[in-house]
C-alpha cells in the first residue's frame, strides 16, 4: 500500500466550496467542460457536457463523503458492510443531484445555455451491476443507510458486462454483452492502496500443528469506490466494487518474446474472467467454477478490508463485533462466514471456536429465496478444487454445531449429498437470519431452516423490504412528487409515513383531477420514450396501462399474464362491443431478462413477442388491446414504466415470491394492484385494504395441496374453456405460423405438469381482471383507491427498513 505523505499548511476550509448560486454553477460547468473534459461550448457533444455536469455534481458530494469518513473515524463508530453481487443502481447523475439539493439550479443553469438536464441525465449509462430486485434493494438499502447517517460500505464486483443486454430477433431475446463502462465513469475513484490478493486452488498441509494453505494461483482484487449520497446530502457512504486484475506473474514474458502472443496472456484473461459477467452461466462444471471462484473473490476482497480497516485503529481482534457488521445479501457471499474464520486462525493466531464465535457475532445473512436452485449448493469436489482451506473449515463448523446443539437429523447441515449447503454455512454462521417479508420469513422457518430454527431460537427475524421514495417517486414521477408536496408539504421524502395525509382529499374532486393528470402525463412520457427509443407509435394514453415488469422466471408466472391476453384477445374478436358495454382498453406491458440457458423463460418471452406481432396488428382488437415488450429492462426503463401504470402485476404462485418491490414501487406510484397472498403482497394488502387490491388465486397451503392432487393441471385445463381456447389456438400454430410445433413443450406442461399452478388460477385471474374493468370504468373511483394506495405506502420505505436492521441486527447508530 501507498505511505501517505504528511502535508502542512492546508487546513478543510481551503477545500470547501461556496454555496451554490446559479453564476457559480454555470462557472463552475463550464470550468470542467474545458478543464477536465477538454472540450469548448462550441464543439462538445451531449456527451461533453454530460460528464462536464456529472463532475460539477461530483464535486459537491465529495464534502459530505469526506466528513463522513472523518467523523465516523474520529468517533469510532461501528460500520456495516453489505456484500452483495448485485447493485443494481441505475443511473446516478439525477439522483445524486437531488439529494444535494442542486436539480432546480442545475436545470436553470442548463436551460440558460440552451441545453436540457433531461436530456444530458438520459445520456448516463445505466450501472450493468445486476439482474433485478436483490441489486435494487440493495442499491435503496445503500441510499437509506446514508440519508439515515448509519456509516456503512456496499461491496460487490465492478462487472465489465454486467449480466447481458437484450434484444430481440423475431421475438427471440438475445443477449450481447453489456458496455457500460465503454465511456468515462465520473463517479468513479479507483484506490490503488486498497488492492488485495486472493488465492484460488492449491493444498492444505500440516506444518508445526497449524494448517497451511499455499495456493496454486493469485488474482489482485483493486477497489473502485463510488460516493453514495443520502437525501439532504449531509451524509455518504462508499460503494467499493473490486474488479480482478492479474498478479505480476501471470503474464508469461518469456513466451511473449518468443512470439506467442495468445498464450502468454491466457492467465491474464481468466483472472480478468472473474469480473467480467454477473451470473456466468453455471450448467457445466468450468460455469460452476467460475461462479464459485466470483463469490469467493468479493468475499476474500471484502473481509480483507474491512480487518484492513479496523487494525488501523485497534489491535485487539476479539472486540472486532463491537465495530464491524457484515450483512450477507442472500447466499452469494456466505464464504465469507468461513474466510473471516481463516483469516482470524490462519493469520491471527485465533483458536478456532474463539474465531467462529467471533464471526457469528460479526455476520447476518438476508434470505432473499425458497428456491432450491437460488440457495446454492457446491459440489464437495468443486469446493475441494477451489477453496480447500475452507473447506476443511466448513467441515470442521459443522462438527461444532452439533457439539454445541447435540444431535440432529439425517439431511440437517452444512454439508449432504456430497455438497456444501451454502443457506445452511450462511445460517450457521451468522447471528442474525431475516426473511425479506412476514409471510417470507414464516416460510424461512416452517420449510427451509425448520430443524436449524429450532435448534438456534430466536435467530430468524423479518425484516420487511422497502424502497427509496427519493429514487421512486421524487425522481422517477416529478409532477406526482409536485402533487404530493403542494397538498401535505414538504418533509416526506424523509417521512413517508406522511403520505397519510392524502387521505384528507380523496374526496376532493380537484385534487382527484390533479392526480389524474399526473398519471396521464406519465403516460405521455412513456409512450413518447416508447416511440423515440423503439420506434412504438401510435400507442393510446387513455387506455388502462397493465404493465408486468420483473426477471423472467415461471414462478413469477409471466406466462399466466400472456394467456390471459390471449383470452382477452379472442373474447375481443368474438365480440368487439362486448354485449354493447365496450371494453376497456388496454396496453399490457411487460419486460424483463430470462437467464441465458433457462430455456422455458425465454420460450415465454418469445411467445409474448409472437402475441404482439399477432394482436398489434389486428384491426379488429387494435383499437382494445396492444401488447408491448422493450426490450432490455432496466431501472432507467423502470423509472419510466412504473408510474405510467394503472394496474401492477403481482401474480407469482403463492408461497415463491420471498417479498418483491416492484409491488411497493407501483403501489407508490398509484397503481393499483391485482396479485396472490405472496411475498409482501400479502402486508401491502394489509396496509391499502382488501378492497383497493384485486386478489386472486391459491394461498400458499392451497398450492401445496393442489400440487399433491394428481393430475391437477389437466383438471384445471379441462375446468376452463376459455384456457383451453388459448392452448388450442397456441397449439394451432395462431401465433407461430409455419411453425406449428414452437410451443409443444408449453402446451404439454400446462396439460400434464403445470409446477407452477397457472391452470389452477386461471379462472381466478380471469375474474379479478373483470373486477379490474368494472372499477376502471368509474374513474373517480379509481382514482380514490390509486391515492390510499399511495398514502398508505409509509410502511414501504427503505428508511424503515434500514432502521430495522440497525436496530435488530446491526445494532449501529445513526451518526447524524
Amino acid at each position: 500500500m501507498s505511505e501517505r505523505l504528511p502535508v502542512r499548511g492546508v487546513e478543510r476550509d481551503d477545500l470547501t466550496l461556496p454555496d451554490p448560486t446559479p453564476d457559480h454553477f454555470r462557472w463552475w460547468l463550464l470550468h470542467h467542460l474545458q478543464y477536465t473534459v477538454g472540450k469548448d461550448p462550441q464543439h462538445a457533444s451531449l456527451t461533453d457536457w454530460r460528464l462536464a455536469l456529472t463532475h460539477t455534481i461530483r464535486d459537491r458530494a465529495l464534502t459530505p463523503w469526506f466528513e463522513s469518513t472523518r467523523k465516523t473515524w474520529a468517533e469510532d463508530r461501528k460500520r456495516v458492510h453489505y456484500l452483495s453481487m448485485e447493485f443494481l443502481i441505475g443511473r446516478l447523475l439525477e439522483d445524486a443531484t437531488i439529494n444535494l439539493g442542486l436539480r432546480d439550479i442545475a436545470a436553470e443553469v442548463l436551460e440558460g445555455l440552451g441545453l436540457s438536464f433531461a436530456e444530458l441525465t438520459e445520456d448516463e449509462p445505466d450501472a450493468a451491476l445486476g439482474n433485478g430486485g436483490l441489486g435494487r434493494l440493495a442499491a435503496c438499502y445503500m441510499e437509506s443507510m446514508a440519508t439515515l447517517g448509519c456509516p456503512g460500505f456496499g461491496y460487490g464486483l465492478r462487472y465489465e458486462h454486467g449480466l447481458f443486454r437484450q434484444s430481440f430477433d423475431h421475438g427471440r431475446q438475445v443477449e450481447t454483452p453489456e458496455d457500460w463502462l465503454a465511456t468515462e465513469n465520473p463517479w468513479n475513484f479507483t484506490r490503488p492502496e486498497s488492492a488485495y490478493d486472493v488465492g484460488f486452488g492449491g493444498h492444505v498441509a500440516a506444518e508445526d500443528g497449524h494448517q497451511v494453505w499455499t495456493p496454486r494461483s493469485r488474482v489482485k482484487a483493486a477497489a473502485h469506490d463510488t460516493p453514495v449520497v443520502g437525501y439532504g446530502g449531509n451524509w455518504a457512504n462508499t460503494l467499493r466494487l473490486w474488479a480482478a486484475i492479474p498478479t505480476a506473474d501471470f503474464f508469461d514474458l518469456d513466451r511473449f518474446n518468443a512470439g506467442e502472443f495468445i498464450a502468454a496472456s491466457s492467465h491474464e484473461a481468466l483472472a480478468r474472467s472473474l469480473s467480467r459477467v454477473l451470473y456466468p452461466n453455471d450448467s457445466t462444471e468450468s460455469g460452476k467454477e467460475l461462479r464459485l471462484s466470483q463469490e469467493y473473490f468479493l468475499t476474500s476482497a471484502s473481509v480483507q478490508d474491512i480487518l484492513r480497516r479496523y487494525q488501523t485503529n485497534h489491535t485487539d481482534l476479539s472486540k472486532l463485533p463491537e465495530f464491524v457488521a457484515i450483512q450477507m445479501n442472500d447466499t452469494h457471499p456466505a464464504i465469507a462466514g468461513p474466510e473471516l474464520i481463516r483469516l482470524l486462525v490462519d493469520e491471527h493466531g485465533f483458536g478456532f471456536d474463539a474465531a467462529a464465535d467471533i464471526t457469528t457475532e460479526v455476520l447476518g445473512y438476508t434470505n432473499h429465496t425458497l428456491l432450491p436452485e437460488a440457495l446454492e449448493r457446491w459440489s464437495i469436489g468443486l469446493m475441494s478444487k477451489v477453496l480447500p482451506r475452507h473447506l476443511q473449515i466448513i467441515e470442521r463448523l459443522d462438527h461444532r454445531e452439533i457439539e454445541l446443539c447435540g444431535p440432529r437429523p439425517y439431511g440437517v447441515g452444512l454439508i449432504g449429498e456430497g455438497a456444501v449447503k451454502m443457506g445452511e454455512l450462511a445460517f450457521v454462521t451468522s447471528h442474525k437470519v431475516n426473511g425479506v417479508s412476514a409471510l417470507h420469513t414464516d416460510l424461512v422457518k416452517r420449510d427451509l431452516f425448520p430443524v436449524l430454527d429450532q435448534r438456534h431460537p430466536g435467530r430468524i427475524l423479518n425484516v420487511t423490504n422497502g424502497v427509496t421514495p427519493r429514487r421512486w417517486l421524487k425522481l422517477a414521477n416529478r409532477p406526482l412528487a409536485a402533487l404530493v408536496t403542494d397538498t401535505i408539504g414538504e418533509g416526506w421524502e424523509t417521512d413517508l409515513d406522511r403520505l397519510v395525509e392524502l387521505e384528507n382529499h380523496i374526496d376532493d374532486p380537484g385534487f382527484l383531477d390533479a392526480f389524474g393528470q399526473t398519471k396521464h402525463l406519465a403516460k405521455v412520457r412513456l409512450t413518447e420514450w416508447l416511440s423515440e427509443r423503439f420506434g412504438i407509435d401510435d400507442i393510446p394514453t387513455d387506455a388502462l396501462y397493465d404493465i408486468q415488469v420483473k426477471r423472467q422466471h415461471e414462478y413469477k408466472r409471466q406466462l399466466l399474464n400472456i394467456l390471459w391476453t390471449i383470452a382477452r384477445w379472442q373474447r375481443i374478436k368474438r365480440d368487439p362491443t362486448n354485449g354493447g358495454a365496450g371494453w376497456v382498453p388496454r396496453v399490457k406491458i411487460f419486460g424483463g431478462k430470462a437467464a441465458g440457458s433457462y430455456q422455458a423463460a425465454k420460450d415465454i418471452i418469445r411467445l409474448i413477442n409472437d402475441v404482439a406481432e399477432v394482436v398489434n396488428n389486428d384491426p379488429d382488437t387494435r383499437d382494445h388491446l396492444r401488447v408491448i415488450y422493450p426490450p432490455n429492462y432496466d431501472v432507467s426503463m423502470a423509472e419510466k414504466l412504473i408510474p405510467a401504470a394503472d394496474l401492477s402485476e403481482q401474480i407469482s404462485t403463492a408461497g415463491m415470491e420471498a417479498s418483491g418491490t416492484g409491488n411497493m414501487k407501483f403501489a407508490l406510484n398509484g397503481a393499483l394492484t391485482i396479485g396472490t397472498l405472496d411475498g409482501a403482497n400479502v402486508e401491502i394488502r394489509e396496509h391499502v385494504g382488501a378492497d383497493n387490491f384485486f386478489l386472486f388465486g391459491l394461498t400458499t397451503d392451497e398450492v401445496a395441496a393442489e400440487r399433491g392432487r394428481g393430475g391437477h393441471a389437466r383438471a384445471a385445463v379441462e375446468a376452463s374453456q376459455a384456457l383451453r381456447d388459448v392452448l388450442q389456438a397456441i397449439a394451432e400454430g395462431t401465433f407461430s405460423p409455419g411453425d406449428q410445433h414452437r410451443y409443444g413443450s408449453l402446451v404439454d406442461n400446462m396439460w400434464n405438469s403445470d409446477w407452477f399452478l397457472v391452470a389452477s388460477d386461471f379462472d381466478s385471474y380471469d375474474a379479478a381482471q373483470s373486477k379490474v374493468d368494472e372499477v376502471y370504468r368509474d374513474p373517480a373511483s379509481w382514482q380514490r383507491k390509486a391515492v390510499v394506495n399511495i398514502a398508505r405506502m409509509g410502511f414501504f420505505s427503505s428508511d424503515r427498513s434500514i432502521r430495522e436492521y440497525m436496530e435488530k441486527i446491526w445494532d449501529v447508530e445513526s451518526a447524524l
